[in-house]
């Protein structure tokens, strides 16, 4: 983002891609952005401050199970993706409105990146798409494409939006563009997770972060720069 914190790395084309799938970039913009919520996905273990639902969390009778790799993430950086973040529908782990990224949209979306095994990456995106975790998914479309379709609910489209240093990044939306649906304002601690991750990542102040966050769809209108600052002490 032009003016806050340090300059961020900007994934280039994805035909820059060198070596294999073995390693990608995972751009978290939503809650994931956070480590310790990255974490929730990799272990099974629940988040603070979540419901019923979360990763971890004890569904159908049955425990969440995490990532078959628990093993931390290799390296993070922070980096900048093309499009826009947005709030919208209803958020059962946090209450309020989720995290949307619509990379058709002019804007910038900075993000948390994590060096993650392809399995890694394929065990988390199942968890956010409520399907079982253990299958390597299949990005050679979202490579040559740029974006590829598991099914038309939230967080089952894969967006590839370049490559960082070699390594494909990716990461997971909504099918839809951001002005198809209603904004929903994100719940304050849904808010904090995300508002931690992004200064953990860009180094950004409690401020800059704030004033980000409290301009993007669905938020703006119902959160103040003043009032995400608050969250963030």
């Amino acid at each position: 983002m032009a003016g806050i914190g340090v300059p961020a790395a900007r994934p280039r084309s994805a035909a820059d891609t060198v070596g294999t799938l073995d390693l990608v970039w995972y751009a978290a913009y939503g809650s994931n952005a956070n480590p310790d919520r990255l974490h929730c996905y990799l272990t099974g273990v629940p988040p603070t401050g979540a419901t019923a639902g979360a990763p971890g969390a004890e569904r159908d009778g049955r425990p969440g199970r995490g990532c078959r790799d628990r093993t931390l993430p290799a390296r993070s950086a922070g980096i900048v993706l093309p499009g826009l973040l947005y709030f919208a529908t209803e958020s059962a782990i946090w209450t309020g409105g989720r995290a949307f990224y619509d990379p058709g949209t002019p804007a910038e979306t900075p993000a948390h990146a994590y060096l993650l095994t392809r399995a890694q990456f394929s065990d988390i995106a199942a968890q956010e798409m409520y399907r079982p975790a253990g299958t390597d998914l299949d990005l050679t479309e979202a490579l040559r494409t740029g974006r590829t379709s598991f099914g038309p609910g939230r967080y089952e489209t894969l967006v590839c939006p370049g490559s960082y240093e070699g390594v494909p990044v990716v990461t997971f939306t909504a099918a839809w563009r951001w002005r198809e649906l209603r904004g929903n304002p994100p719940a304050p601690e849904y808010l904090r997770q995300i508002g931690t991750g992004l200064r953990t990542a860009h180094r950004w102040s409690r401020d800059d972060t704030a004033a980000y966050l409290a301009s993007r769809p669905g938020a703006s209108g119902r959160w103040t720069p003043r009032e995400v600052a608050e969250l963030l002490r």
